[in-house]
């Protein structure tokens, strides 16, 4: 049997088996890919669609949980992110999300982050993200919001100090200079989101 058959064969019963266990692994937003409006909600229960960013420069959504340690060790980053791209016009949309892992086992109390439910999985689904604390750069255009980067904030998510290449920092000052992001999205490190 030939390698193309035998690859061909496995893909079908891969794709068989997800298909009777009912497991549906959201397919990656690519860069250019347009987004339609979602709707989150805010601690106090209001709604906030993604459509009232359209005056925004760029809108960044990340998705977190108090309980994954990725998102404890990025929180610091990710606040300063949102501070210093918040006065040039960048919205930043903290999402949390449920993940596999028990929520007692590493929570510390509340993460220092204003974050919004999405109780649907509604954005999540759509952007194809699969982990916490990936980001994902939108930009609106013509009346939608277009995917511009997708993938980690940087090369380092357990000490801040020794990061080398700031992802999202790069992505975000391109598309502020009417660049391309000049970057692929880059695999994020985090805990598994819920499905």
């Amino acid at each position: 049997m030939n390698t193309s058959s035998t690859f061909l064969r496995r893909s079908a019963l891969l794709a068989a088996c997800t298909l009777l266990l009912g497991v549906a692994v959201p397919a990656r937003a690519q860069s250019g890919t347009s987004v339609t409006d979602f709707t989150l909600k805010t601690a106090a229960n209001a709604a906030v669609a993604l459509k009232s960013y359209a005056g925004s420069k760029a809108v960044v959504v990340v998705f977190v949980n108090p309980a994954c340690p990725f998102t404890r060790l990025y929180q610091g980053r990710l606040a300063a992110l949102s501070g210093s791209y918040g006065s040039r016009g960048v919205q930043f949309l903290f999402i949390n999300v449920p993940i596999n892992l028990d929520a007692s086992a590493s929570a510390d109390g509340p993460i220092d982050l204003p974050t919004l439910t999405d109780d649907s999985q509604q954005a999540s689904g759509q952007l194809g993200v699969s982990k916490t604390t990936e980001a994902v750069v939108l930009v609106p255009e013509g009346g939608r919001f277009v995917v511009r980067y997708q993938g980690a904030i940087d090369d380092n998510p357990q000490v801040a100090g020794s990061v080398q290449q700031r992802y999202l920092q790069q992505a975000l000052d391109n598309v502020l200079a009417g660049r391309p992001t000049g970057i692929e999205g880059k695999r994020a490190a985090g805990c598994l989101i819920k499905r």
